[in-house]
Order: C-alpha cells, then structure tokens, then sequence
C-alpha cells in the first residue's frame, strides 16, 4: 500500500509539472509482477515524454529529486522514436518490461513494441561477462567476512537471475519464468549447481535464515554457476533464438 501511494503522488507530481508532454508512465520490473523485494529492489519507472529537450527535463527535476529522496532511482525518459530506435540494442531490458509492466498513466506503448532479438545474444554476453567481472571484484573486496560477503551476492541476484531467463530466451524457451523456476531449469540444461541460487532466494524471501549457511559456501556455488552459464553463452551461435525475430 505504501508503494502504490508513493506511486501515486509521483504521477500527480508529474502531471501537475508537464502533463501535456507526458505520454505514456509505466512501472516495469518487479513491482510489476509480485517479486519486489523491498531491501533489494527498486521501484522501476518508464517515462516516454513527446519532447525530452533541456527545458522540458528542467520542468520534472524537482518531482525527480523528490522520487530519489524516496531512495529511488531516476526514471527512464525516452521519446516514442527513441524506444522504437533502440529496441534492437537493448533488446534484454525491452523483452523484460513488455513481459513485466503496468501502465500507471497514459497509452500502453510497450505492448505492440516491436523488439528485434538479432543482437540479444551478444548483449546477453556482454551483460553475464560484464556483471561476473565486477562480482569478482566485488568478492575481493568482501574477502571472507560473512557479512559483506552476503550483501554482495544478495545485491547481484536479480541481475544474474534476469539474464539466466534470457539465456532459457536463446535456448528456444519462449514462456516467461519467475526466477527460480527459470534457474533450476536453466540448471537442468547446462549442468550445473543450482543450490546457490536457490539459498540466495530463500534468504531474500526469509523463507531462510542466512546464519544456517556459510557464506564462503554459497558464494563459492555461486560464482562456479555464473561462469559455467557465462561459458555456455559464449559458446552459442549469434542468430536469433528459434521462433524470436
């Protein structure tokens, strides 16, 4: 209720600064689909103005601050030829919000989106390879102390379990997942340890106390897993999934 209402006052927030230049505001993600999570999500927002110019940006940067004193991220801005313009390059997070969205206000402009999948699975790479390197970092930085090491791995599920639903995308899946059942089945294709995941999950929901796992342990599985599927990525052909355009 407190996320609907925050949800809520921004829109009159927006509409009060700029309504006629608002065209579609759309929360997309996790809130969209029952997943949130309020210690490890955010409140994802789509806003697809007609004219998105310096002046037009100045007239919503006060509602803007006022969301991130929320300790909320910035909303999206595009235009409707930008999202029709870039659907092929960001071809993961397009296929997330046409899959996961609400329309708060305005037209529904991601569901006839056409999303070209000519280059997901490069951007698939790039993002697991990209996401596995600063994890590695970030594991450094943690070291062995339990808790850090708990927060990083916490932190960086939603974006590796994200992309192992669209690795299951380039393997021919075309029915969309929730996240565990995504991993274990991504797990049965590739052969590789699961548990990981599933423990993070389970802690994340409190459906699990972390203190009856060590830390070392999971982190351990978890990256073995991301590294078997990261390799695995690398290994498949650059054409669209069967069935995708």
């Amino acid at each position: 209720m407190a996320q609907e209402n925050l949800l809520s006052e921004f829109i009159e927030k927006m509409r009060t600064a700029v309504d006629g230049n608002i065209i579609s505001m759309i929360l997309y993600g996790s809130a969209a689909e029952g997943e949130f999570h309020p210690e490890y999500s955010d409140l994802n927002l789509l806003c697809v103005l007609k004219d998105t110019s310096f002046a037009s940006l100045s007239k919503i940067a006060g509602t803007v601050e006022w969301w991130r004193k929320k300790k909320h991220h910035p909303p999206l801005v595009l235009t409707p030829q930008e999202l029709k313009d870039t659907a092929d390059v960001f071809s993961i997070e397009f296929v997330d919000m046409k899959e996961r969205h609400r329309v708060l206000y305005g037209e529904d402009v991601l569901r006839n989106l056409d999303v070209p999948m000519h280059l997901h699975r490069s951007q698939l790479e790039y993002e697991l390879r990209e996401k596995l390197f600063l994890l590695r970092q970030h594991i450094l930085v943690a070291a062995t102390r339990e808790k850090d090491l708990w927060e990083v791995m916490l932190n960086s599920l939603t974006s590796f379990t994200t992309l192992f639903r669209h690795v299951l995308i380039e393997l021919g899946e075309q029915g969309r997942k929730h996240s565990r059942e995504a991993v274990e089945e991504l797990a049965s294709r590739l052969n590789f340890d699961s548990s990981a995941f599933v423990q993070l999950m389970d802690v994340r929901a409190r459906k699990s106390d972390r203190r009856q796992f060590r830390a070392t342990d999971v982190a351990g599985r978890y990256l073995s897993a991301i590294e078997t599927v990261t390799t695995a990525v690398d290994k498949m052909p650059g054409s669209p999934a069967p069935g995708r355009q």
